[in-house]
């Protein structure tokens, strides 16, 4: 899915998250709130010290060595180059501007409000050492990624949505996976 909203191929995505835990809100977070809001959110992208981190993916060796993710990054740009061809096909121009464009800059600024906004608004459910938050409305846009604080407590953990009224949307996709044979050794918090 991330790679479909053109937010680069998995193992991209993976190295980043664990530099981000990692370093979580210190000076060595690529993308730490504490440099401010429009840092966090996406400043740090135009940044070579933060972009040289961000492709360093020696933390990722064990996704490197997986044939589906390596295809996922071989095939990355193809991927991404291929969707407004088929927005037009099935649409036109039209087609192209709402189901590839703004559906894209629309999915970044959700994704990248997790990095700003859940690290500045919200509250904490476990003192986690950062400043996550759980933010409803992140909660709600970034389909259960907005329970941020629930996640850095539980980083393992598939489940951020804890609450009854938390929904959590990712989870619940995740979970259809495991019925599918998609996916396996789900994680879950401690109580």
């Amino acid at each position: 899915m991330g790679t479909l909203a053109v937010q680069g191929h998995p193992i991209e995505w993976v190295s980043a998250h664990r530099h981000h835990h990692n370093q979580c809100d210190d000076v060595a977070d690529p993308h730490s709130p504490y440099d401010g809001f429009w840092w966090s959110h996406m400043g740090w992208m135009f940044d070579s010290k933060a972009q040289a981190l961000l492709f360093d993916t020696t933390n990722a060796k064990d996704m490197k060595k997986d044939d589906f993710y390596i295809w996922a990054k071989k095939h990355y740009l193809k991927i991404t180059l291929a969707q407004p061809l088929v927005y037009y096909a099935l649409g036109g121009f039209p087609a192209v501007v709402w189901g590839f464009a703004l559906r894209t800059v629309f999915c970044w600024h959700i994704t990248w409000a997790v990095n700003s906004v859940s690290h500045i608004w919200g509250r904490q459910m476990f003192k986690t050492g950062d400043i996550s938050m759980n933010n409803g409305l992140i909660g709600a846009l970034a389909m259960g990624e907005g329970w941020h604080n629930n996640h850095h407590a539980f980083e393992a953990s598939v489940k951020h949505g804890l609450k009854w009224w938390q929904i959590d949307m990712t989870w619940m996709f995740i979970v259809a996976l495991e019925k599918l044979g998609l996916a396996k050794k789900l994680q879950y918090p401690n109580e």
